[in-house]
């Protein structure tokens, strides 16, 4: 039975060609015998967790293969398993969902699903995380040779942890791995040499830690081979910090001082020993910055920049355009799939267009299984998922080599750390296979974003209809930069409202007329039964309004403020909660509504038609 390489660095003696050998090895064996895998892997999680009270609870008692585990286990939710989360954070310690202690919770982004969710995790879990990491650069310098060269310039955030009442830590997935011994005090590795310290990754503070990660990608420029964040909008989020403070930058650099607002001092010492005066760095940073155009700022800051490393699938693909336009396009590349629940697989073929991005999900990392989706075509081509299953659309779920090319998946877990038949809400498509391993496309999150009356519209279905309407920018060198939408039942009827933030470089005033067409787009973009809505006014017309520039950013500052971490946020596609939709509203500038209902035939109207004829 393959095994995971032994540790997830370099070992002793071992040289990068040898490690990424191996480490390619592994994904051949566990790929090529993945059902052998998952069966081993099932067994594991069942044989150590015989006892604990939630399996007994539903029946199974000691049973360990996959016929009995389907029968007896039900798919799950976050809210069916809730009770259980509580009393482990109140403090028992009994094995109520694992046999191995919780170590810690790991807390959702809190813009999924619009809560902020606290899954379970153990110790051992760590090294899963690390594995998975150990494999990325491996498989990417297939495609990118020499990036044990140089440096990483990547943006890494923690976020302060809190503790529940029972005294575990709950924090961010990245914050739990920043702050463990496997990433903290990792030997060295030429694939994990990033321009930025430790101590600058782990400054709570976020503008020390953006001030002080920036300074030292700077200093090191011309060592950096690649750059990126977790997120795309991270990475532009640090852009726009660099397009606010390059003076500030440049004078630290200049002067070999670092700045005075930066007070930890463990960042202070981590950063004096990468900054010294460079006058001539200065100057140059200062000539690129000055100049009254920012693309490729990116390639003529980081000339030796071979790609940038950031996701930009699902509804971080709305960034792709901003990013090329700083990077005179560089590939984009998404290495990983991962969430707080697990960590699923890795991207073989990184250099696919981000439209074409697929992940193998690595059979060791837990028991996978599949409910098959459907999409309505005829009627709302949105995303048709329960929201509990019954007793027959729980058998219809599927094993990870049974899936089937085409088809649309919720992908369900079962974890080392004490989930079981749990739905992760992520919708997948089957793009592939990588041996007995499929490949997956990442579709969008089950969660309806929009809904006014009977209709259902999804991010993908937003994202698409955005996309179509910003082309009405082009002719004034206008770009959208960042959006969120809200379902205004405050009017009669109710209707869709989008808040724009955009960045115009060209001197022409965008007309009223532009932004009205933007509208009826979006709504022509949109799916039949929203339209039939709009034409029989149960829905009222769409509406634009764009706001300040930096509202966006001051959006992000509130959620933080929050609890969220800034490193795993992301945009809400949708915003339902009172104080965002009035921070939104406090920055509106303009406002526009479509002139006019958007197209609606009503089905079989032509045939009609011609019997009337």
């Amino acid at each position: 039975m393959p095994e995971a390489p032994k540790d997830q660095t370099h070992q002793e003696g071992c040289s990068v060609a040898e490690n990424n050998k191996r480490k390619l090895e592994f994904i051949e064996d566990v790929t090529r015998n993945a059902d052998e895998v998952q069966k081993r892997v099932l067994a594991e999680i069942l044989s150590r967790n015989a006892d604990v009270e939630y399996l007994k609870r539903h029946g199974l008692t000691g049973q360990v293969d996959r016929h009995t585990f389907k029968k007896i286990m039900p798919v799950v939710t976050y809210e069916d398993i809730l009770p259980d989360i509580n009393r482990i954070a109140n403090g028992d310690m009994s094995p109520i969902l694992c046999s191995r202690p919780i170590s810690e919770f790991l807390t959702s982004s809190g813009t999924s699903g619009g809560e902020r969710k606290m899954m379970p995790t153990i110790e051992e879990e760590l090294g899963r995380r690390s594995l998975l990491y150990s494999l990325l650069m491996p498989v990417m310098s297939q495609f990118v040779p020499g990036l044990d060269k140089g440096k990483g310039m990547y943006f890494l955030f923690i976020k302060c942890e809190t503790k529940t009442p029972g005294g575990l830590l709950a924090r961010p997935v990245l914050t739990s791995y920043y702050k463990s011994s496997h990433f903290k005090d990792r030997p060295f590795d030429p694939y994990t040499n990033y321009t930025s310290p430790n101590e600058t990754i782990l400054c709570p503070d976020s503008y020390q830690s953006m001030y002080s990660q920036m300074l030292c990608g700077l200093c090191q420029n011309k060592e950096v081979l690649r750059v990126g964040a977790v997120f795309a909008s991270g990475f532009i989020r640090a852009i726009r910090f660099l397009e606010k403070h390059w003076t500030l930058l440049c004078h630290d650099i200049r002067t070999g001082t670092l700045n005075s607002l930066i007070t930890d001092p463990s960042v202070r010492d981590a950063v004096s020993r990468i900054l010294k005066p460079e006058p001539k760095l200065a100057d140059f940073v200062e000539s690129e910055c000055s100049k009254e155009s920012w693309q490729g700022i990116i390639t003529r800051l980081w000339p030796n920049t071979k790609y940038i490393d950031v996701i930009v699938t699902g509804t971080m693909s709305q960034y792709i355009p901003t990013l090329d336009y700083y990077s005179n396009g560089l590939p984009l590349v998404c290495t990983m799939y991962a969430s707080s629940e697990c960590y699923f697989g890795v991207n073989l073929n990184p250099l696919r267009k981000p439209s074409d991005v697929a992940y193998t999900l690595i059979p060791t990392m837990a028991y996978f299984e599949f409910l098959p989706v459907y999409r309505n075509n005829s009627i709302t081509h949105s995303i048709a998922i329960p929201r509990s299953l019954n007793e027959k659309e729980q058998q219809e779920l599927v094993d990870l080599v049974d899936v089937k090319l085409g088809q649309e998946y919720e992908l369900v877990v079962t974890t080392y750390a004490g989930l079981y038949r749990y739905r992760v809400g992520d919708v997948l498509r089957v793009a592939g296979f990588k041996n007995n391993a499929p490949q997956f496309n990442f579709v969008c999150r089950k969660n309806v974003v929009l809904s006014i009356d009977t209709d259902k519209t999804d991010e993908v279905q937003l994202q698409n209809a955005v996309k179509n309407a910003v082309s009405h920018l082009m002719p004034f060198d206008a770009r959208l930069t960042e959006y969120t939408s809200y379902a205004d039942t405050t009017t009669i009827p109710g209707h869709y409202v989008l808040y724009w933030e955009l960045i115009q470089s060209g001197t022409i005033p965008i007309p009223p007329s532009v932004f009205e067409d933007c509208c009826l787009t979006i709504e022509e973009s949109l799916d039949t039964v929203y339209r039939q809505n709009r034409v029989f006014e149960a829905i009222g017309p769409l509406e634009i309004k764009i706001v300040e520039a930096g509202t966006f950013d001051k959006l992000m500052d509130y959620a933080i403020s929050l609890g969220a971490s800034i490193n795993q946020y992301k945009t809400p596609r949708c915003v339902k909660f009172a104080p965002i939709v009035e921070l939104l509203n406090s920055r509106v500038v303009s406002s526009f509504f479509s002139p006019k209902c958007p197209k609606w035939t009503t089905p079989g109207l032509k045939q009609w038609n011609n019997v009337m004829d």
